[in-house]
């Protein structure tokens, strides 16, 4: 990034921290655009995440950070860390180093209700969540963003604040511990905690309104509460903002789990931490789940047709996989079984990197299909066979749910949590 003036901590200071978010977050080289409403890329492979690395200053997930992680928690790593799925972070060494000083972290991670359809990519911060979460057995608080929604959207607030039920339930479905996990509404949780209001106001003050400008790219014509919203997308980075969980501590930071285009709130909230002798949050970035037409395309919820939502039945996986999902193959069988197909754009083999867990099956998988042994209808029957179980067992799961159970999820309480 340059010389970027630095504070004390190592992180851009003063106007050096507004220039370098708001280069981060407009159009860069090969007109990638990422932020946090709109990712967009011109190459046919999407985003190309090393420059994106450089441009927001994080580090690379190598190796000897999973061989690290490995040694830690004494058991197989995800296979989305092992494939590069979350890809970059922000102090994970550091989270280390604490787990091994026996000194406790929490997670922290997010969903913004904007529709009761949640698609496959939502599920990705929340997968990857639970595993965290059983791997180094800590507790989770998981932030619903309706009023985001409300101030980004054309939704009445009655509208986000169901969502935000409605959403829960499917991550809920994802398996994460009763005992160990708070999730809540923002509509609901703010007016009732005085402390993660006093740490929005704390936020509020070390944060100009040209810097938020800069970071975000707000423009006089948007609404106060859109200006206002990154501290509340903050506040939970800061353990006491949850006192009935780590009571008034300011010492427990968060491991945050999200896409990269969320990394500029954070980024913001690394810079006030130390201001406010708070802990700076750790993160880990995942890559973006790419739209069933090519990762040059964007997925939305409007759109049926751009990702398999959780709400499909059987037929409609298979139906949208066959007739939408991208090809990396050849015009025709005789050029396929010559030249073989292109896994790097082909979404069938993408979606299975996510879901299948069989590192030797999919490694076979790529090899077949890029000599040409394995053609495209063959790779999308597997990945319908691979993702009509997998969402019907999370149907399954949330039908299950009953309003006691989610409230109990929501309702602020104790969780069990070894400090």
């Amino acid at each position: 990034m340059g010389d970027t003036n630095l504070d004390s901590t190592g992180e851009p200071a003063g106007n050096a921290l507004t220039d370098q978010m708001k280069d981060a977050s407009i159009k860069g080289e090969e007109e990638d655009i990422v932020n946090p409403w709109n990712v967009q890329s011109t190459s046919a492979t999407g985003v190309d995440y090393d420059k994106l690395i450089k441009r927001f200053g994080s580090s690379k997930i190598d190796d000897l950070l999973l061989q690290r992680i490995e040694k830690v928690i004494r058991k197989p790593i995800h296979h989305m860390l092992k494939r590069g799925i979350f890809f970059s972070h922000r102090d994970m060494h550091h989270i280390l180093d604490l787990v091994e000083q026996g000194k406790p972290f929490f997670l922290y991670t997010g969903r913004g209700p904007s529709s009761d359809a949640m698609h496959l990519g939502h599920l990705l911060p929340f997968i990857i969540t639970k595993w965290l979460q059983d791997a180094f057995d800590v507790p989770a608080v998981i932030q619903l963003t309706d009023d985001e929604k409300f101030l980004w959207k054309d939704l009445k607030l009655e509208q986000v604040h169901q969502l935000s039920y409605e959403n829960a339930k499917d991550i809920i479905a994802c398996g994460l511990d009763i005992n160990k996990t708070f999730i809540f509404s923002n509509l609901d949780y703010i007016g009732s905690s005085r402390e993660f209001y006093a740490n929005m106001k704390r936020i509020e003050k070390c944060v100009t309104f040209n810097q938020v400008k800069g970071i975000f790219g707000f423009g006089d014509s948007d609404c106060i509460g859109k200006i206002s919203f990154p501290a509340i997308q903050a506040a939970p980075c800061f353990s006491n903002s949850f006192p009935h969980i780590f009571g008034s501590r300011t010492d427990i930071p968060a491991l945050i789990p999200c896409g990269i285009d969320q990394d500029p709130y954070f980024r913001m909230t690394r810079d006030v931490a130390p201001r406010i002798n708070y802990q700076k949050p750790a993160l880990l970035h995942s890559i973006f789940f790419p739209a069933l037409q090519g990762a040059q395309t964007k997925m939305s919820s409007s759109d049926p047709n751009s990702s398999i939502f959780l709400t499909d039945t059987p037929k409609q996986i298979k139906t949208k996989i066959n007739k939408h999902a991208f090809s990396g193959g050849q015009s025709t069988v005789e050029e396929h079984r010559a030249l073989g197909g292109n896994c790097d754009i082909d979404i069938a083999y993408q979606y299975l990197r996510y879901f299948m867990a069989d590192d030797l099956r999919l490694e076979e998988i790529r090899k077949q299909y890029s000599s040409g042994e394995m053609l495209t209808g063959e790779l999308k029957k597997i990945l319908v066979d691979t993702i009509q179980p997998i969402i019907a067992n999370h149907q399954t799961k949330r039908t299950q749910l009953d309003k006691e159970t989610v409230m109990s999820f929501m309702t602020p309480r104790p969780l069990k949590f070894r400090f």
